[in-house]
């Protein structure tokens, strides 16, 4: 079986689990990601919920990328991680009032607003602080995503963004709203998007979205398309990055911009996914009567993303050259929803064997949990050996 290389003798030291980065291929991502959107001037803001890592978010900031938040703390890391205040954007159904100061203390550049309701308190908190808020529409543009159902965004009555039905509404309160100003308009369908016509087909709706705004007199500076480009899981070795390339030739071929129209994209998962892996050892291989399991000390406390949507990460055994048999790899915790996967072929394991869960830059760290009274993992850095 093909693997991924890791500094084996090194990981003897560390106590596992742990996360490990290979900040080389992160840094190869980013030369990617700036090579192509700058072809058309396109404007990237990495989505900090797939990672917030701070000497991941470090280097994405370096970079010249600015951030996606959907959080406070979000904000609040970004400007840590050193990403300039007019490069955050920030979005979320959910804005408290603290979050919204914090956004406008810092003179960010957009607020993703998600509701008529979150308009009226942008602009009273705004006003308070005798300021002008700049924000984007998030708007539900009706596009399948054709990916998994809790991960889709885009469509008609999600808890996410404004139908299209009430846009006339919004439109209406934001002329009587002094302490905002519209500049764009966003739009985000989904995540682990891997089929190119999903992308075609938002491109072809925000066209038409705005043909019917100008009809109304309304005409945005920035059109944001929000992320979800998708990686390969089942293949983390042989394509370790996404195909940004074909993803911002799409828009560049069928959007149709106005004259000094700017467009953003908030990738996430297919920055950072395939930059991390979850390290575990093995502590028992049971023998059943039908099933060989490989219990790891690692479990869903690390990497919820199977137990949560069944989702799917390429599992190697990096200690063992041996015949490959099935297992099925399972966690500690003290929940039967704890397995990373079933009938996993692996080489021959052995208590001690090191298991890398690959591409685990994305929603593995972040998304990590205390729960049974566990310990959050250590990160660990390619440069660091």
């Amino acid at each position: 079986m093909l693997k991924g290389t890791f500094p084996i003798a090194k990981f003897q030291e560390l106590q596992t689990p742990f996360y490990y980065y290979d900040l080389s291929l992160l840094q190869n991502t980013l030369d990617v990601i700036r090579n192509e959107a700058g072809k058309y001037g396109y404007n990237v803001h990495y989505a900090i919920k797939a990672n917030a890592n701070p000497r991941v978010l470090e280097l994405i900031a370096r970079n010249g990328l600015g951030a996606d938040c959907v959080s406070g703390g979000e904000i609040q890391a970004a400007l840590n991680a050193g990403f300039p205040a007019n490069k955050i954007v920030f979005a979320g159904v959910g804005k408290a009032d603290w979050e919204i100061n914090l956004g406008l203390d810092n003179d960010i550049f957009c607020f993703n607003v998600e509701s008529l309701a979150e308009l009226r308190v942008i602009n009273e908190l705004a006003g308070k602080k005798g300021k002008v808020a700049p924000i984007a529409l998030r708007i539900n543009p009706e596009v399948d995503a054709h990916t998994h159902a809790k991960i889709t965004t885009g469509m008609k009555e999600n808890k996410f963004g404004i139908n299209l039905s009430l846009l006339p509404s919004v439109f209406q309160e934001i002329k009587v709203s002094p302490h905002v100003k519209l500049i764009g308009i966003h739009a985000h369908i989904g995540s682990q998007i891997t089929d190119m016509s999903a992308f075609r087909n938002l491109a072809i709706r925000i066209n038409e979205i705005q043909d019917e705004l100008e009809q109304v007199g309304l005409q945005v500076e920035n059109l944001n398309l929000g992320g979800g480009l998708g990686i390969d899981y089942y293949h983390p070795n042989h394509l370790p990055i996404a195909a940004f390339d074909n993803y911002f030739a799409v828009f560049n071929k069928l959007l149709q911009l106005r004259p000094g129209q700017r467009v953003h994209f908030e990738p996430g998962r297919s920055v950072v996914a395939q930059c991390g892996s979850l390290i575990s050892r093995v502590l028992y291989v049971k023998e059943g009567e039908t099933r060989k399991f490989a219990i790891l000390d690692a479990g869903f406390t690390e990497l919820i993303r199977p137990a949560m949507y069944d989702a799917y990460h390429r599992i190697e055994n990096i200690s063992s050259d041996e015949p490959v048999e099935l297992y099925d790899v399972v966690g500690p915790i003290c929940e039967s929803s704890d397995v990373f996967g079933k009938d996993v072929e692996l080489n021959r394991a052995h208590r001690g064997d090191f298991i890398a869960l690959r591409s685990a830059g994305a929603y593995g760290e972040v998304m990590a949990s205390q729960y049974n009274c566990r310990k959050l993992p250590t990160a660990y850095y390619s440069d660091q050996f």
